[in-house]
């Protein structure tokens, strides 16, 4: 069945921005839907309605998945944070959501196996207990069970753990992923479904009809400068952090709805950790949870959960968190990671419902997803996390068909692969993240052997991928290419800024740029990675 839709899906897909461009140009067509946002929620809403055969546009005013969305600790999970706190609904909910991620993309999401190593029998019992129960809530959906292991076992798992005074731990699996990949792929699938989605174009206004409703948006081309208005029967605000700024474009005295909660994580060498297995940290010092996960060969260690005053799309890391972090993991690990150690260090905002009184922890903020429609039939959705995509992708949809007015289609996204899906990846080659596509960009290889040679000695990233990225993926900076396609400023951010250079100039031959274009990008981007280098 999935070989069928993927020969279907790839006669339909052409992602050239070009193209997409076009479709907003056509100032008779009347959209279904309108998705402000291009973060993991606004293109799961565009691919679910694309997917129902709605006419929908998803505009991103700077790239795809690139503020909250590509910033994540990495995770496919139910939450055992929130098993903690009793809101078992909200863990079963993303449990089968957790599930059908793995299923759909089985290329970008693989089972990971966790290690809590505890230093009191106590807890041996407690997280034994919890985590079984968690592993019942999956319903089918798990992805390995919960057991205990000895001490012993615990070192053999975790060669750089703490060993005095432990006293065994507990193992669980979860999901672990490539977040912006991810991101790309939904990208590529709403356009395999007939779908329009545009990046680097901003939404500047929201249109009214006589009767105040919502019935469009004047949209930006950022690189052309170019303006379009696009007809709408529905809106739907998906910016993230962002949404209060769309809101007010509906109602200018909208008051603030969202509080921003910032994590940061830090990127280590593989040295710290010297296994397959992730280190979860059930309760720090201010009773939250930490992270150690192996991911492109690295370990990225988080994350931190700090009301923040006003949502930034490049937010900065603060010294006090990555004190936190390094502090906590020294109680985990040997040898303990210094200021020295970072590879790349990156900070993210979540979008939390807003707190009733000034100073309530984000502890308190609700985590689950809010849909909210104006009184101009304006519908924003904010809250929930990247496991939960496709479930607030599905109400969203179900609530703008409602308000608009449109024509009932059950949603099919359950059970509904994304482009690239390909099961049984080798994760041994960094490319496996292609899924389907790698055999298309190896033969960029063949055909031109200039392709094959690699960005840089560290890594195994190639010319190739860069020029897929742009050909194929929508890349239109070098800030695109290496943040969010090959992911080298989160794994290696000084190494990135050394291959930059290399980078614009294989766009620049792709896109018919200039030298100045060159020169330009590559001061912007090392800019932008020396936010991500902390040097203590």
């Amino acid at each position: 069945m999935y070989r069928k839709i993927l020969t279907t899906q790839t006669i339909r897909y052409n992602m050239k921005r070009p193209i997409q461009i076009e479709q907003l140009a056509n100032q008779e067509k009347i959209w279904d839907l309108v998705v402000v946002g291009g973060g993991a929620t606004g293109l799961g809403i565009a691919v679910d309605a694309a997917a129902r055969g709605l006419q929908v546009a998803c505009i991103e005013k700077h790239d795809f998945a690139k503020c909250t969305s590509s910033r994540s600790t990495k995770l496919v999970h139910g939450g055992v944070r929130y098993l903690q706190k009793g809101d078992v609904m909200l863990v079963l909910e993303a449990l089968r959501e957790r599930g059908r991620m793995k299923a759909n993309a089985p290329h970008l999401v693989k089972d990971q196996a966790f290690v809590i190593s505890n230093y009191r029998h106590w807890d041996n019992f407690l997280y034994f207990c919890g985590l079984t129960f968690y592993d019942l809530l999956s319903f089918g959906f798990g992805y390995g069970r919960s057991r205990f292991i000895s001490a012993k076992k615990v070192r053999a798992c975790l060669p750089t753990s703490i060993e005095k005074g432990l006293k065994g731990g507990i193992i669980y699996h979860d999901g672990q992923f490539d977040d912006a990949r991810f991101a790309i792929n939904l990208a590529q699938t709403c356009v395999e479904k007939g779908g329009t989605v545009v990046n680097h174009a901003t939404v500047k206004s929201i249109l009214h009809d006589e009767q105040g409703k919502v019935s469009g948006v004047t949209v930006q081309d950022n690189l052309s400068g170019e303006n379009y208005t696009l007809k709408a029967r529905c809106v739907v605000n998906a910016a993230g952090c962002f949404v209060d700024e769309i809101m007010q474009m509906d109602t200018p005295s909208h008051s603030k709805m969202v509080t921003p909660s910032q994590g940061v994580h830090i990127v280590l060498d593989m040295k710290f950790l010297q296994s397959d297995y992730a280190i979860m940290v059930p309760k720090t010092s201010d009773g939250r949870v930490l992270f150690a996960v192996p991911w492109h060969d690295k370990v990225v260690v988080g994350t931190t959960d700090i009301v923040r005053p006003a949502a930034e799309e490049e937010p900065l890391p603060l010294k006090e968190e990555i004190d936190f972090i390094l502090g906590t993991a020294k109680l985990y690990m040997n040898p303990a990671p210094t200021y020295q150690d970072i590879l790349s260090v990156f900070a993210g905002q979540r979008p939390l419902a807003a707190p009733k009184k000034e100073g309530k922890s984000t502890k308190e903020l609700s985590r689950g997803h809010k849909i909210i429609v104006s009184k101009n039939g304006l519908i924003t959705i904010t809250g929930g996390k990247w496991t939960s995509y496709r479930l607030m992708a599905e109400h969203t949809v179900n609530r703008a068909i409602e308000v608009a007015g449109l024509e009932r289609r059950k949603c099919p996204t359950k059970k509904m692969p994304i482009h690239g899906y390909r099961p049984n990846p080798d994760l041994t080659n960094h490319m496996y993240v292609y899924g389907s596509d790698e055999p298309a960009i190896v033969a960029l290889s063949v055909a031109n052997p200039a392709l094959g040679e690699r960005l840089s000695p560290k890594f195994d990233y190639t010319a190739a991928e860069v020029v897929w990225a742009v050909r194929e993926e929508m890349a239109q900076t070098v800030e695109d290419v290496l943040a969010r396609r090959v992911r080298m400023l989160f794994v290696d951010a000084r190494e990135a800024k050394a291959v930059a250079p290399r980078v614009a100039e294989l766009m620049a031959e792709e896109l018919g740029k200039d030298q100045s274009w060159i020169t330009d990008q590559v001061r912007n981007f090392e800019n932008l990675a020396d936010n991500y280098i902390f040097e203590g």
